[in-house]
């Protein structure tokens, strides 16, 4: 009889397949871990969403919120799919450690040009994408939100805000801005 010395058939069948197996969870645990530590620490919150219209134009408000672990950036605002051009976007930095419960009221959009005071609120205009520190907080008014119109009171249309990792939506329906 020969002398054998080498492992039998299903034995290293066996050990391959422990090797592909071993390599795959290998390989799917890595890919697992850098989407979580991307993307599970950023949470923002849209809160107070609000769009007026009158015949002279239209008017948004909302609330942003960082209730996540990690600083993001703010890519692009957009409302009803389009985009808004930072000159028309201000905003209020909300102090750390504090609260603002902005009860967000239509203003008179006409004087918002560089920045404008409401509810003692100084907002400025936006000049390019806008950090937002965890845990902080930004009030948000955007003048003449493209595709507004006035036949669109009673129409729920949505609002976006857009970083680098996701994409928050958020619905409202348009209100008349008319005063009486």
């Amino acid at each position: 009889m020969r002398n054998r010395k080498a492992l039998g058939e299903v034995v290293s069948t066996l050990i391959l397949l422990v090797v592909a197996v071993l390599l795959a969870a290998v390989a799917t645990y890595y890919a697992t871990n850098i989407t979580m530590t991307r993307t599970e620490n950023e949470q923002i919150a849209l809160s107070k969403p609000h769009i007026w219209v009158n015949g002279t134009g239209a008017i948004g408000a909302f609330k942003l919120q960082n209730l996540g672990g990690k600083d993001v950036l703010i890519d692009k605002i957009s409302v009803r799919g389009v985009e808004e051009e930072w000159a028309d976007v201000f905003i209020y930095r909300v102090p750390a450690g504090t609260s603002v419960t902005e009860d967000f009221t239509v203003c008179n959009y006409t004087d918002m040009t560089g920045g404008f005071t409401w509810q003692t609120y100084n907002y400025s205009v936006v000049s390019g994408d806008v950090p937002l520190q965890s845990g902080c907080e930004l009030l948000v008014y955007i003048q003449d939100p493209d595709n507004v119109q006035l036949d669109d009171i009673g129409t729920a249309i949505s609002i976006s805000v857009y970083t680098n990792n996701a994409n928050y939506i958020t619905e409202v329906n348009v209100e008349s801005a008319t005063t009486q």
